[in-house]
């Protein structure tokens, strides 16, 4: 469906998209933010915390992309760009776990370490070997965004 407006004789318009109902069961947080490895989507079930929020505020506008490095033979590593609050406490990573390291490093990870990092979200949709095999073969690179209907639909109106 369109929208059409008339503002000051100038007309502008917008396209809303209606989607399948909401789950209760669903994680707030799953339904805003989207990720994706090189160009593969992958479904995260992301945490509910002040992270994820200052993570969902900072692509409100555009999608981050991150240049994410191998470490260890078991993650991914790449910068933010900015420091996101963080409540680190020591935790045991699995392959498809996503952190925040320092407060301005996400890493995502295809094995297992154990080390004090604030928790964003985990990707449901692929086990060890598919995170292997998302991450495991040299450097990558990842895009968490807002779909587009989440942001402004003044952003996206066109004039007529």
């Amino acid at each position: 469906m369109t929208i059409t407006a008339k503002y000051k004789n100038k007309k502008y318009k917008c396209k809303v998209v209606v989607r399948e109902e909401e789950k209760p069961d669903q994680p707030a947080t799953e339904r805003i933010l989207t990720m994706k490895i090189g160009d593969k989507n992958v479904a995260v079930d992301w945490e509910e915390n002040e992270s994820v929020a200052a993570l969902r505020e900072l692509v409100s506008e555009k999608p981050l992309t991150i240049q994410m490095s191998m470490y260890g033979g078991f993650e991914q590593v790449g910068p933010l760009g900015t420091s996101l609050p963080r409540n680190d406490v020591q935790t045991n990573t699995s392959a498809g776990d996503i952190v925040l390291y320092s407060g301005n490093q996400i890493v995502v990870f295809y094995g297992s370490n154990s080390w004090a990092y604030t928790r964003l979200g985990h990707i449901t949709d692929q086990d060890a070997g598919g995170m292997t095999d998302l991450l495991g073969n040299g450097d990558v690179t990842i895009t968490i965004s807002l779909p587009v209907l989440q942001r402004k639909c003044g952003m996206f109106a066109k004039k007529i």
